[in-house]
């Protein structure tokens, strides 16, 4: 039996729903606005979400996403009771399950429900017997959670890998872990920066040279191609492969074989491509800028890595790892982090994704030196300013613009997280008898995470 979570603003609309989800064996819940769903959401573990479009303080598919990552982690079925084919694409495309219109057809809504159901019971058996190499891949969030097991579900065959995301996202970490995990994980993981090849020594670099093969060619030289010979050859940053490059890695794909520059012999070699970009190449595909036929042999298996902004929750994990690692390089007693510093940095969009918490953790250890705390006054000023700005434009609401009936969705989900947090810390002091150890490998939070917890929600420790 499933607990299935049904929001509409019709009270009509989810008694029916509600009697059909009970006929089918499973549990309904109801709320009537995308605010009172979010926190239903937070509070109970959802396995499904029945979700209507049209709410009078705004649309539900853009609540998703924020609706996947919460606890539950609960698959969506979109309801609404109008035709919107642009709609149910984007619904898609933010990960929901299912489009029905209504009102519904009863034995359509019933499959929909069980298929739903059962591909979530099998993801989360799968989960449990895949694993993955995850080197430095750090956070527990749902939507990094998501990503995680389709690398994993990757790296247990052997077909082509396209990675895609935003800079900074960390896609080559993902190919090394799918690698490691894969079976040729214990042969070369070799790295090509297709946006630093040199133009006119990019072929001799991927598929190798015989001596004198062009000016300044002193010696036979082995491809990167050769090099990843039973293991695997990341194409980082592919779509900036010219297109004469692409042909010629095309026909190494398919043939799985190929001549180095100034040699009449054939080699062959078997290898994995794990391919990663920050562009739409199917959109340049469309300006003839990258090839399609290409394209499709490097897709057999895309895989989108969220944004950190997608996955706010790993901040603070982030910032333990990358502070203790700073602390090391620069030869400094290991920090504490203030809960101000975590606030700050929870609460910025960064752009630059974890490469760039990354950079301003460093930063900061490096401003601090000896100074035993992280507090915010360490990040770095265009993160503090953009706190700043943030604060004054919300204390200070235009008198144009009508005031709200309703909170932001990202309000009512930061209640409910910290209700939550707390009620957790506060089983966890009295569960451990107030022990810091024991309550640090139960719940996984390093020492200073812990107290800068501990304090945030005034809990004596």
């Amino acid at each position: 039996m499933g607990s299935v979570l049904i929001i509409d603003d019709e009270k009509i609309v989810t008694r029916i729903f509600a009697e059909a989800v009970r006929q089918n064996g499973h549990q309904p819940l109801e709320a009537h606005s995308l605010a009172e769903g979010l926190a239903v959401a937070y509070d109970q573990n959802i396995d499904l979400i029945l979700l209507d479009v049209r709410f009078p303080e705004g649309n539900g598919i853009e609540a998703v996403q924020s609706l996947r990552q919460t606890p539950g982690e609960p698959e969506i079925i979109i309801v609404t009771g109008y035709g919107d084919p642009d709609a149910a694409e984007q619904a898609m495309h933010y990960g929901a399950w299912d489009y029905v219109l209504k009102p519904p057809d009863m034995d359509l809504l019933a499959q929909s429900l069980s298929r739903a159901l059962a591909y979530r019971k099998q993801r989360q058996e799968t989960r449990e017997s895949l694993s993955l190499e995850r080197d430095q891949i750090i956070g527990t969030s749902p939507s990094l959670n998501r990503s995680l097991d389709q690398a994993a579900q990757a790296a247990a065959s052997d077909i082509n890998v396209l990675l895609t995301g935003e800079t900074g996202t960390g896609k080559e970490l993902y190919a090394g872990a799918i690698h490691a995990t894969s079976a040729r994980g214990k042969s070369n993981f070799v790295v090509v920066d297709c946006a630093a090849l040199c133009a006119s020594l990019a072929e001799s670099e991927l598929f190798g040279h015989e001596k004198g093969a062009f000016t300044g060619a002193e010696k036979k030289r082995k491809g990167l191609v050769c090099s990843a010979d039973g293991g695997t050859l990341f194409l980082d940053e592919i779509g900036e492969l010219s297109l004469d490059l692409q042909k010629k890695l095309l026909r190494v794909l398919q043939e799985k074989k190929f001549h180095p520059v100034g040699s009449e012999q054939e080699l062959r070699c078997d290898f994995r491509i794990i391919a990663a970009t920050n562009k739409n190449l199917k959109a340049m595909v469309e300006a003839e800028k990258f090839r399609s036929d290409l394209l499709y042999r490097l897709s057999a298996f895309t895989l989108d890595i969220p944004p950190l902004r997608e996955r706010k929750q790993d901040i603070p994990d982030l910032i333990d790892t990358y502070v203790v690692e700073a602390c090391k390089e620069e030869k400094l007693p290991c920090k504490q982090v203030a809960s101000d510093f975590y606030d700050i940095a929870t609460n910025f969009p960064w752009p630059g994704n974890v490469r760039e918490l990354v950079g301003a953790v460093y930063r900061s250890v490096s401003i601090a030196r000896q100074e035993p705390v992280l507090f915010a006054r360490h990040l770095p000023k265009e993160i503090r300013v953009h706190q700043l700005r943030s604060e004054v434009s919300q204390s200070s609401p235009s008198p144009s613009q009508p005031q709200k009936s309703m909170p932001p969705l990202q309000d009512v989900r930061n209640q409910a997280l910290s209700r939550a947090e707390k009620n957790y810390l506060q089983e966890l002091v009295e569960f451990t008898n107030k022990d810091i150890s024991s309550s640090c490998e139960i719940s996984g939070l390093s020492r200073s995470r812990l107290y800068a917890l501990l304090k945030k929600h005034d809990i004596q420790y």
